[in-house]
């Protein structure tokens, strides 16, 4: 919980223009000198003309947070970041106070490295919002923070990098939306199939009948499924062999088929336009534009953006609650 909270301060760092960092010697503690602002201050490495970070900068920077009073490790960079660099990397906001850490953190360069030793009440009254001090921290403590400021991008940077990003981005999608009819067409022809884009914009292939009504807005059914890219990666089924053979580790007592209240929109649009075509027992193959998918953001790592699908399914049972 610690560690979020961390996170959470290192997220609000930042302030406006450049900090002028007037000083003091009369800090109680040894080997530090107190700024202006407050803070106490000691430089392990300094270069005065080092790039600083500003309001809208980017940084990415190493730290350990301690109880001054004891040396005890609240957090450290490390236990936050998960790609395992240890450096937090982040865009810098308006500081929460005077001699907060935030105005620390904008005492060093990119390449500077310091202890600074800070208000505890500050830090989780202004700086993390808190509504009263943790019961770790007495009122009047100072917390000791370690720092090392890995790298700076200027406001100017940022932007340039967030433009070029967002127009990766729009090309990365304009390729997969290309792409997207040409790959429906060829499954079609690769696999032999004699089905053309019906009236509710989907592909239906019926494969048993069924018998009895057609479902309908209202009924509750139970459904068999595979779902697979048009490449064969199946990503999710209810069939236990089905979620074997396509290696996604469904556990079997997973694999079941699922309860649908046709109608309540609770799952992709294709599928209930498809069931509502499906009789009990009926099976099909039906293939699946993205529109009638998961659309243009895909969903997460498993389905890419605009990306046709597949799904085999059977209708097990159907109960009218009407």
């Amino acid at each position: 919980m610690l560690n979020k909270m961390i996170k959470k301060t290192l997220l609000l760092a930042g302030a406006g223009a450049l900090v002028m960092v007037s000083c003091k010697s009369d800090s109680q503690f040894d080997g530090y000198t107190r700024a202006e602002s407050g803070l106490h201050y000691k430089f392990f490495k300094q270069d005065d003309a080092a790039v600083k970070p500003e309001e809208g900068s980017g940084i990415g920077i190493r730290y350990t947070i301690k109880k001054q009073s004891n040396d005890s490790l609240l957090v450290s960079s490390k236990d936050v970041v998960q790609d395992g660099s240890g450096i937090l990397r982040q865009i810098l906001n308006k500081s929460a106070c005077k001699g907060c850490i935030e105005d620390a953190i904008m005492m060093l360069g990119k390449g500077d490295s310091a202890a600074f030793i800070i208000s505890a009440d500050s830090f989780f009254l202004k700086t993390m919002r808190q509504n009263e001090l943790p019961p770790f921290i007495k009122k009047g403590e100072y917390l000791l923070v370690n720092m090392k400021m890995e790298d700076v991008k200027t406001k100017k940077e940022i932007e340039e990098n967030t433009k070029k990003q967002m127009a990766e981005q729009e090309a990365m999608l304009k390729e997969f939306k290309d792409k997207e009819q040409p790959s429906i067409d060829k499954y079609i022809a690769d696999n032999k199939l004699t089905v053309t884009l019906n009236k509710d914009s989907i592909y239906f292939i019926q494969d048993a009948p069924g018998s009895g009504p057609l479902a309908q807005d209202g009924d509750s059914l139970y459904v068999e499924y595979t779902g697979m890219l048009l490449d064969g990666r199946v990503f999710d089924s209810s069939r236990f062999e089905d979620a074997e053979k396509g290696g996604i580790g469904k556990p079997k007592e997973y694999c079941r088929p699922i309860p649908i209240l046709l109608g309540d929109h609770r799952v992709i649009i294709g599928w209930e336009k498809a069931l509502r075509q499906m009789k009990k027992g009926t099976k099909a193959r039906i293939i699946l534009p993205s529109a009638q998918g998961y659309g243009p953001g895909g969903n997460g790592q498993v389905i890419p953006p605009y990306a046709p699908l597949m799904f085999s399914m059977e209708i097990v049972s159907i109960k009218k609650n009407k």
